[in-house]
């Protein structure tokens, strides 16, 4: 052991994991510091400030030489990680002189906090010992380490919990998101990569360092197994290279021998978490030919020791897979019996847990890099020989700046992409100058296939129980992330790349806009860009007028449905600088407009915000409002129970949620998987509007407001408020209708002001949504039906149950209320920031 190192307990003054004491991450990072100025092992850089401006570290540590080496060792791996162009005796060389690149990471969910007080001390470990089991790790291993994922719900979580230490609140979990806009949902993000922390973990995974390995440390509900280790279990993914999935079965079962070793009970693996789930890092990974797994540790109260009679231990059954009961079975041989569960339990488990993977793959380096080599060489070779050959892009798209927002995306993945340098022909169709792309036959095959392949959750014995009941997916059934941009993917199935034709992309596309003529009468741009709207606002703040045409329009020989926007001819200069900047092109009109036409305004919006953990749509939704420029306002309840919205507001928003949660009416004995009631928070972070809140919300809409409820919201719309609209998917029985997170194919009344900028045909997310029957009444026409599913083949991605319960149902309807109206939006216009192919349906509601 060095002694010249400062250990944790002298630095921090405690053990990590101690009771009822947590490291905060100031304390950490002056702590990765300060280890990195005592040894030659460790490298500590930050990536860049969080979203609320906090430290974002990522450490490397490895035997000095390997550090001094360490830009050499890089490109080596890059070789090793793609296998196009080498030689069998090259790739031999390679994979003799690489090193193994494990990637783990820390404390993406905030009140995970084991993981993160776990970091320093598995740090200090590896630099500090001297055992021949360490030095190889170091000579053998380059170990990344994100000392955590969401620094700035660390500190959330710490502050909070030292709040409230020494009361009956001691260990409650946050009431609020603890991350700024996704909460929980910040490790749904490693496809779209909304977020910046997404962004770094993204460069650092599938652009710069492609490791063999990347896993990601988490917890769970406290009443069950007490650690969870690879491998997944049943269904599987598509699309990834089989050796994943047994390289996974490897390193969990390596994991779980150590940890059994160490005396530890109640491990769990190859149950609970599915193979199929959401795109996390630690599931995308996969189909990037990273085996990327998780450990999910039982959660303690915070850092407060949380009492477990044996009794009370159970396989959470109907949720969770391959776990039916609480007793020994070959997944789950040495059960846990009950006692105190102590926050440093949770350190020691994830420390042996994320050493045995370090273990395993020093032990067997070679093996581990030429696997590497041959999963990228076998998924080039399918990519080659399987169909489709390429997905292609056309460059005219309903909206080109979107189409462009999902080639960056696609580029941050490591994906290569071509693009057409002149017209070419493929499956008898011609396809112009400036199509992109992209070809199968890479080592990025499966994500590629994931992300624009059209893809369908299995239905079979995996995904239903005996009686047919079908088991819900972990997540969406879907993330085909073009459908959800609303753009136009292609598949072809006999292209080959030609170098006269296409040529590789090799930095982000970045669009620019013109502005074509000169005008006296205003300059025109498409209201079919969801850019544009942003420009709306922008335009709006500097109090420059900005109309709204409510017919097609012809301007010279562009055309324009309904909904394109017209700005005065004297903000010329303001707009040629906006051409740079968003990439949208100006038209100079031809004449003074005669088509009907209406002023836009910048409405008064504002949201409800809810305790109870807050309400991850509603952080998601802060994020669409703010990336387009949509002023708002955050409400309490309080602030909607004391009336008078109308005097405040024009809008309000109604993020998806539970009748019960917004009206408050969920039961006081109610108790959550994790064992905790609904209210054991204080009470000032108990929500729920009530009667009163109920009551000024009408009274809102009386007024002449407009509320817009979301998915689940709808329902407490039409039950408060006693629409002449009906869900008539309420109370189905999931064996009769079921649909979790997929994509459908509905059709727009584009002529209507809010289907305005939409194409015809859509695709909207549909997740536990309702659909809508207008009722028949002497005020019919105060409904109006703004999308509708079609009678048939209405699934495009995902898993549906009970097609017919949609045929010609409403999705979205605009019903008058008073002088007011009620926008029901029965499916996620806004999904987590992702669904950008319905975001114009959204924002048409927000502008007047």
């Amino acid at each position: 052991m060095n002694n010249q190192v400062t250990s944790p307990e002298a630095f921090f003054g405690f053990q990590l994991g101690s009771d009822r004491k947590i490291a905060p991450w100031d304390k950490i990072v002056a702590y990765l510091r300060l280890l990195e100025q005592e040894s030659d092992c460790l490298r500590v850089i930050d990536m860049g400030p969080s979203t609320e401006g906090n430290p974002f570290l990522l450490a490397f540590i490895s035997s000095p030489q390997n550090l001094a080496n360490l830009a050499h060792l890089q490109a080596v791996n890059a070789q090793i990680s793609d296998a196009r162009g080498l030689s069998e005796d090259t790739a031999k060389s390679l994979i003799g002189e690489g090193k193994v690149v494990i990637c783990q990471s820390m404390g993406i969910h905030a009140t995970e906090i084991g993981s993160t007080q776990m970091a320093s001390e598995l740090t200090y470990d590896l630099i500090t010992r001297t055992d021949a089991e360490t030095q190889r790790i170091l000579d053998n291993v380059i170990f990344l380490m994100f000392p955590c994922l969401n620094p700035d719900g660390l500190m959330m979580t710490t502050d909070w919990y030292n709040k409230y230490l020494d009361t009956e609140y001691e260990g409650c979990d946050l009431p609020w998101l603890y991350h700024k806009y996704a909460g929980h949902d910040n490790n749904r993000d490693a496809f779209m990569l909304n977020l910046v922390e997404s962004q770094y973990v993204a460069r650092t995974l599938f652009k710069e360092w492609h490791p063999q390995v990347f896993q990601d440390h988490h917890e769970m509900g406290s009443y069950g197994a007490r650690l969870y280790v690879a491998p997944y279990c049943e269904p599987i993914h598509p699309h990834a290279d089989p050796l994943v999935w047994r390289e996974m079965s490897w390193y969990g079962a390596h994991m779980a021998y150590r940890l059994e070793e160490a005396g530890k009970t109640g491990v769990l693996n190859a149950a609970q978490y599915p193979a199929w789930s959401h795109l996390g890092f630690h599931w995308i990974g996969n189909y990037h030919n990273i085996a990327s797994i998780l450990t999910e540790s039982a959660h303690a109260k915070l850092a407060t020791p949380l009492y477990i009679h044996q009794g009370q231990l159970k396989s959470q059954v109907g949720r969770l897979r391959a776990f039916p009961q609480y007793k020994p079975q070959t997944n789950f041989p040495h059960p846990w019996l009950g006692g105190w569960w102590r926050l440093r339990d949770i350190v020691e488990q994830q420390k042996i847990a994320a050493w045995g993977l370090l273990d395993l793959a020093a032990r067997h380096k070679d093996t581990i890099l030429s696997n590497a080599y041959l999963k990228a060489k076998r998924q080039t070779a399918r990519g080659a020989s399987g169909t489709p050959s390429a997905y292609l892009i056309r460059p005219i798209q309903h909206d080109a700046l979107t189409l462009v927002d999902l080639i960056n995306k696609l580029l941050a993945q490591g994906i290569d992409i071509q693009k057409a340098t002149r017209a070419f022909t493929a499956n008898d169709v011609t396809y112009p100058a400036g199509t992109y792309a992209i070809f199968l036959n890479q080592p990025k095959m499966g994500i590629i296939k994931t992300l624009l392949g059209q893809t369908f959750f299995p239905d079979d014995a995996w995904t239903r129980t005996p009686d047919g009941t079908p088991n819900r997916p972990y997540d969406t059934a879907t993330d085909t992330i073009a459908e959800f941009m609303g753009v136009n993917v292609e598949p072809v199935d006999t292209l080959v790349c030609d170098d006269a034709i296409f040529t590789l992309l090799t930095t982000p596309e970045r669009p620019t806009g013109r502005l074509v003529g000169e005008s006296e009468f205003g300059y025109i741009f498409d209201g079919r860009l969801n850019e544009g709207f942003r420009l709306v606002n922008q335009l709006l703040t500097r109090d420059i007028q900005v109309i709204r045409v409510d017919e097609a329009i012809e301007v010279g020989d562009a055309q324009f449905p309904p909904g394109a926007f017209v700005v005065p001819a004297e903000s010329k200069e303001v707009l040629e600088g906006f051409t740079l900047d968003s990439g949208v092109t100006f038209y100079a009109l031809e004449q003074e407009l005669s088509v009907p036409r209406h002023e836009v305004q910048q409405l008064r919006i504002g949201m409800y915000q809810r305790y109870h953990g807050g309400n991850m749509d509603e952080g998601w939704t802060r994020l669409v409002l703010e990336q387009f420029g949509f002023p708002y306002q955050t409400l309490k309840d309080d602030d909607i129970t004391d009336g008078d919205l109308s005097q405040r507001l024009d809008v309000f928003i109604l993020p998806d949620d539970a009748t019960n949660r917004i009206a408050g009416e969920a039961e006081k004995d109610k108790v959550d998987e994790d064992g905790s009631k609904e209210f054991d928070v204080p009470p000032a972070y108990r929500s729920g509007i009530g009667k009163a809140g109920v009551k000024a919300m009408k009274q809102f809409v009386e007024e002449g407001g407009t509320l817009l409820a979301l998915n689940e919201a709808c329902e407490f719309a039409i039950e408060k408020l006693d629409l002449q609209v009906s869900n008539t998917l309420k109370g189905k029985s999931s064996k009769s209708f079921f649909c979790p997170g997929s994509t459908l194919k509905a059709s727009v009344d584009t002529n209507h002001p809010l289907g305005y900028g939409m194409p015809d045909e859509t695709l909207i997310l549909f997740w536990d949504s309702p659909a809508f029957e207008i009722q028949p009444s002497r005020f019919s026409e105060r409904c109006e039906l703004v999308v509708q599913y079609p009678e048939k083949a209405i699934l495009q991605s995902g898993w549906l149950i009970g097609e017919d319960q949609l045929a010609e149902q409403g999705a979205m309807v605009s019903a008058q209320y008073g002088a007011g109206r009620v926008i029901l939006f029965g499916f996620r216009p806004q999904f987590r920031a992702q669904t950008r192919g319905t975001f114009k349906l959204f924002f048409n509601a927000l502008l007047g």
